[in-house]
């Protein structure tokens, strides 16, 4: 099972969430931080770290000599990544999206494959809780690239478990690339929101963006009991499960300011988070079921 813990905006309380499910998940975890350009769940659950690998994306190399200046590399590229000053190939690596269209139409072989370093990929251990993380280079532009290269380890360990552990994925926030990369292919979403109306505003971007995805869709309401009650009323009119209510505590943003879980602050977070994990499995047997009845 992967649960992709998202939001519509950032500084909703996600990494929160996603690091308090992980320490009371009841089944074998892997934690995994796909957002990549500002990763931080690793401190709030401390793993021991792997020496970081980088992770590359494919980008051609012009050879000069050998380009015969017909122009079918920069008609194709749509990112502008290659232009051609006279009969003179300069390839602009940072806009290229590696996509290989350029490698492929280029008749005289001038163009052959390269690499650039888009960031590094870190896994390890935090006690009984695997942990997987991608974290962007600084001034690179285009995360979801490293986002499928994370999710591709990923999904590679979780074939060697058969089905046995499963794994919580902190997405990035908002609702453009990045977040519908991470989000993609999982089995639920979970939905971080705050009772405010930009809380509001994000958490329907959000519904729309992520409905597609054809897997449940259910809100966790952060700092509850504070601002107004629309978003309440948005989730009963639209069909959104809230699956749990955080309270507003000062403890908990104390907590998370030394690096520390909100399991930690009352034995009353804890219940709320056993009950969330125990919901979120809930969501997807039943609709595992369904389908399997249906099938």
């Amino acid at each position: 099972m992967i649960v992709a813990i998202a939001s519509g905006k950032g500084g909703t309380g996600k990494t929160l969430v996603t690091a308090a499910l992980a320490e009371v998940w009841p089944r074998p975890l892997v934690a995994v931080d796909l957002d990549v350009e500002a990763p931080n769940l690793h401190l709030f659950l401390h793993p021991r770290l792997s020496p970081p690998e980088d992770a590359v994306i494919e980008v051609p190399v012009a050879d000069p000599a050998r380009c015969t200046a017909c122009g079918a590399c920069v008609a194709l590229c749509q990112y502008k990544a290659i232009a051609l000053f006279g009969d003179f190939p300069t390839v602009f690596p940072d806009m290229c999206h590696g996509c290989g269209g350029c490698l492929k139409v280029c008749p005289s072989g001038a163009l052959t494959p390269g690499s650039r370093v888009l960031g590094e990929i870190m896994d390890g251990r935090a006690g009984a809780i695997g942990f997987l993380m991608g974290r962007l280079r600084i001034g690179e532009a285009l995360s979801p690239p490293l986002i499928r290269q994370v999710k591709a380890r990923l999904a590679e360990g979780l074939a060697k478990t058969a089905g046995r552990v499963d794994a919580l994925i902190d997405s990035p926030p908002g609702t453009s690339c990045p977040a519908v990369a991470a989000v993609s292919g999982a089995d639920v979403v979970v939905l971080v929101t705050e009772p405010t109306p930009f809380g509001l505003h994000d958490l329907k971007l959000a519904r729309h963006a992520f409905a597609a995805l054809g897997v449940p869709v259910g809100v966790v309401i952060n700092r509850a009991g504070t601002g107004e009650r629309r978003v309440y009323d948005y989730c009963r009119a639209s069909g959104l499960p809230i699956l749990a209510e955080i309270p507003f505590e000062r403890a908990i943003a104390a907590a998370y300011s030394r690096g520390e879980t909100a399991i930690g602050v009352s034995p009353g977070l804890r219940d709320i988070f056993d009950v969330l994990a125990k919901t979120i499995r809930g969501l997807v047997v039943s609709v595992k079921e369904r389908t399997a009845a249906h099938a």
